[in-house]
Parts: C-alpha cells; structure tokens; sequence
C-alpha cells in the first residue's frame, strides 16, 4: 500500500490551522427517515466549499522549494480547481488551472478570485486534463493530480480521523467516490483505528468506474453522460487508489439521478444543508440501500456544497413535482371572456395557489373556439393535486395532469 495511518496523522498535524476542521453533527431527521442514527460530516463548509483543499494542502506543502518558485498546474471543472488556487495564492505559489470549456462562469471566477491563472480550454475533464500534463511540461510546472497522489490521499484521510474523534461509535462511514482519493484516504485512517468499522462507497450510477474495477456492477462505465454529480464523474479511477479501495472498502453502491437529485433537495429541505450532487450522494447511496443499514451509527460525508444557483432551483422545483406538491395541469376551455377567472376561482376556493399560467391558442390539435391552458398550481400533496383535478373537471372544464407530477386519488 501506498498509503499508512502515521502518514494521515503526519497530514492531520500539517493542516491544522490552515484547514478548517469541520464539525460531525447528528441528523434527527434524516435519522427518521432512514431508520439509522445519521450523522453527517460537513465538508461543504470548508472556506472553499469542498474537502479538496485538505490534500491540496498537504501536497502543495511537500513540495521543494525549487518546484515552489516555478509553479504548479492542475486540471479541474471546480473543487480541485478552487483548492488548489487557495493554497497556493496562501503559499506564495504561482498556479495555473486549465478548466473545460464549458465550466461555469462562477467557477471559472471563484478560481481567478484566489489568484490563479485560468486557462479554459479543452472539451471535457479529459482534454483539459491532457492539455494540462503538456504545459506542465512544457513550462516545468508541477502537475497537481486531484486523487492518485499518496500526499493528496493523505490530507483526504484526515477527514476518516475527525470522524471517529467525534463520533467512536459509528458503525458505518460513507463516502461518495470519483477517482478514489477521498475514500482511499478516509478508508485507511477508519480500519487503521477501527477493523470492525464499514466503508461503504457511492458512485453516481452513469460514471461507475471504481465499482466496475472491483467487480461490483455490470454497468459500462464508458458511456458516461450529463449528471448532476459532477464532482464524482470520472470514468478512470486511479492507478494508487483502486488497490486501497479493493482491500480496505466493503461495498460500494450506485445512485441514479433521481436519487442523487433527491438527497441535494432532502439535505436542504431536511437539514438546511447546500449540497451539490457529489456532496449528496453518500445520502443518496443510504436512502437507496437503507434496510442493510437500519439501527446503525452512520456517517455521511457532505463532501462538497459548491452548486449552480439556477442547477439547485430546478432541483427543489422537480422535487416539489415528485412530492405532489406542484402540479402542472392542462385544462381545456372555451375561448371568451371569463373562462380563466372562473378556473383560477374553482382553484382558489380548493386552495390551490396558481404559479405560472400559459395558453396554447396556435395549436390546431383543439377546436378553433376553444383553448388548452398549462397551469402550474402549487398543492399540499398528490391527495390534494386529485382533488383539485376533480374539482375543476365538475365546474365543467377537462383536465389533465401533465408530466413530473405525482397523481393522488380525487375521491
């Protein structure tokens, strides 16, 4: 192994200080919903948002004095990114981050803010990451890997050590994983200290590389696509990760995007806590396989709360439509004056709050002298969104309920 516990404690008295150690607190209501003691570790609330400046820290740290002067690089969409530029900005350390195209603008600003030099280039993670290893060449800069580096895995471990610091009796860790570093780390420091103790992994089930690497799942993790777990979308684990991962981690499961959608909306509906879809998805991972954790001390890791504004909107808005409680209706009426007062009347006295109002007069699917009217109608639950549908449909106006909303019974 490349990786020891003297090694994490060696990392943990290095960041003290310049690291934030963030807290370990009891979930009640998270607790309730899983049937487990839940306690979460809140990693998003590091200065920079994710637990990525641990390693970072300790990385940039052993350097020698003459890689110092001369600078370094790394490749990354975000955390990494942000991690990096801080410490090194701190450490008087000149960086330069290469960022994808299509990083968000915020991100790209959040990184220039810490005093580093962006290059956005490249189309994807990958390109950006291969353009990255070339200047580093090129310009003699030191290549800054976010995961498959013994001292970037060493300053992630640190986290395994506050855990069981705060909270000795917990039974089960579990930690989101993209190429490896943050559970490898956090695997090593919770066995070393507690054999008994289970590392359970999550991966967003469209990225689902380190669960193929141990033969624990049939998905083709090439195929890749758009997911809301950015963080932990890597389709290669790493070379010194996958090793520690097999020997030290006993399972690792993988979330779809609705259940990582599901977590970022419960961590902030339940808890008050902003998690992006990586930072989620150890809650992703406990709801979906709850029943093999029921009765234990569980601890999640919230590794990250750096989302898009708009992206965490849409979020809590599409998890409102699976609650029942926002409802998109198509009702067809009569063209003329006063119809949709009367409709908007009917849905008001069945206490429905109207949100968005749209009409579709051009479409020539309905008579001329008719039209079809999209409503979206904030409600208690599916129960009351059927009662609503039932309502309006006896004051004479047919209706029905369009995608994305839970259905109640009317009666």
């Amino acid at each position: 192994m490349t990786l020891s516990i003297d090694d994490i404690r060696s990392a943990a008295k290095l960041i003290k200080g310049a690291v934030l150690r963030t807290p370990t607190v009891f979930s009640p209501a998270l607790s309730g919903l899983s049937r487990t003691n839940t306690y979460l570790k809140l990693e998003n609330l590091q200065v920079t948002g994710s637990f990525k400046v641990r390693g970072a820290f300790v990385k940039l740290s052993g350097l020698t004095k003459d890689a110092r002067s001369r600078g370094v690089i790394a490749a990354s969409a975000g955390n990494h990114a942000q991690g990096v530029a801080y410490h090194a900005h701190n450490l008087g350390i000149p960086a330069t981050i290469v960022m994808p195209k299509g990083t968000p603008f915020t991100k790209v600003a959040k990184t220039e803010k810490y005093g580093a030099r962006v290059v956005v280039k490249g189309e994807g993670f990958y390109e950006a990451e291969k353009i990255a290893r070339s200047m580093a060449e090129t310009e003699r800069l030191e290549y800054i890997h976010p995961y498959d580096d013994a001292l970037v895995m060493a300053g992630q471990g640190t986290i395994g050590l506050e855990i069981l610091e705060d909270t000795p009796d917990t039974d089960v860790l579990i930690v989101p994983i993209g190429g490896g570093g943050l559970i490898s780390g956090i695997a090593t420091a919770a066995k070393a200290l507690k054999p008994q103790i289970k590392v359970i992994g999550v991966e967003a089930a469209l990225y689902p590389s380190m669960a193929e690497a141990m033969g624990k799942t049939d998905h083709p993790s090439a195929r890749g696509g758009q997911t809301v777990a950015e963080g932990i979308a890597v389709k290669s684990p790493g070379a010194l990760t996958t090793p520690i991962v097999r020997q030290l981690v006993d399972d690792i499961l993988t979330v779809d995007e609705t259940s990582l959608e599901l977590a970022v909306a419960a961590l902030l509906s339940e808890q008050r806590i902003v998690a992006e879809g990586a930072g989620a998805a150890a809650l992703a991972g406990l709801m979906t396989a709850h029943n093999q954790f029921e009765g234990q001390n569980v601890c999640l890791v919230v590794s990250g709360g750096n989302i898009d504004n708009r992206l965490l909107s849409s979020i809590l808005m599409r998890a409102l439509a699976r609650e029942g409680r926002l409802a998109r209706l198509r009702i067809e009426l009569e063209d003329r004056a006063g119809m949709l007062a009367k409709v908007a009347q009917v849905i008001g006295e069945n206490n429905g709050d109207i949100i968005d109002i749209h009409h579709r007069r051009l479409f020539y699917d309905i008579p001329v002298k008719m039209t079809e009217v999209d409503i979206v109608v904030e409600t208690l639950d599916p129960e009351h969104v059927g009662k609503l549908v039932a309502a309006i449909e006896a004051a004479g106006f047919p209706t029905r309920i369009l995608d994305g909303t839970a259905q109640g019974n009317p009666g």
